[in-house]
């Protein structure tokens, strides 16, 4: 599968679902599917950066995931855990930096403790970023950011006359990130799920019927060719656009 070197989007984030279909289409545990997940997360992390992906976003564990049984949650904590003390080696030798966006404070401590640990032994590579949204929610997000740009308006480091989409960016969970390109949905589901909402309110979005455990590099260099294919205008005509990469 090719794809146009200069169109490749910069930042890919995945809404990474259909781990439990996938075990239950084959008589497995829930957990099964999940385990299965995480292989394919490093399947993920890979292809996207031999693809020319420069940030890759996964949205790991959701806000409301807490709902689900509490058996699947505390091993989905487990598998967590396990991944990340196992890949941190490959991380650092490959110059992988690790980033985290949600509440990280409510999850168990011994993920917090593996999480501080990764992202401080990687925090100076700057070719290739994972970010993983952990106990993650938009609406959350945004609570979060008014509050604390509450706080510095009333703090008077901020002036809420001055106020703007820049200004407020920086209260986000995702200050300092490039905002996504791309969001891909993997098992057929055609919504959002409370996913980079503001942030995602120009990329373009890519539904595809693999479940996650079986999503390969190959899918994933054809949502790229796929990406590649369209024109993003961002409010813009065509010819404004034309018209402006012709500069």
């Amino acid at each position: 599968m090719s794809v146009l070197v200069e169109n490749i989007p910069q930042h890919v984030a995945i809404i990474m679902d259909g781990n439990g279909r996938w075990a239950t289409k084959r008589g497995l545990p829930r957990i099964e599917g999940h385990r299965r997940g995480v292989e394919t997360v490093r399947t993920a992390t890979l292809a996207a950066r031999d693809l020319g992906v420069r940030m890759l976003t996964l949205y790991a564990f959701s806000i409301e995931n807490w709902k689900r049984p509490q058996d699947e949650v505390g091993a989905l904590m487990g598998l967590l855990e396990y991944y990340l003390k196992r890949e941190l080696e490959t991380f650092v030798r490959d110059r992988v930096r690790l980033r985290t966006i949600g509440r990280i404070e409510d999850l168990p401590a011994g993920v917090q403790k593996v999480l501080r640990m990764t992202t401080e032994e990687t925090k100076h590579f700057n070719d290739y970023t994972l970010v993983l949204a952990l106990n993650y929610g938009a609406r959350t997000e945004m609570v979060d950011a008014a509050r604390a740009y509450a706080a510095a308006v009333a703090a008077g480091h901020e002036k809420l006359n001055d106020s703007s989409w820049e200004t407020f960016d920086r209260y986000l969970y995702t200050a300092g990130m490039p905002e996504p390109d791309l969001i891909i949905r993997t098992s057929g589901e055609t919504r959002v799920s409370n996913f980079l909402l503001l942030q995602g309110a120009y990329a373009e979005y890519i539904f595809t019927p693999v479940l996650w455990p079986d999503f390969t590099k190959a899918d994933l260099a054809a949502a790229l060719a796929e990406y590649s294919r369209r024109e993003r205008r961002f409010g813009l005509t065509s010819e404004q656009v034309k018209a402006a990469m012709d500069k």
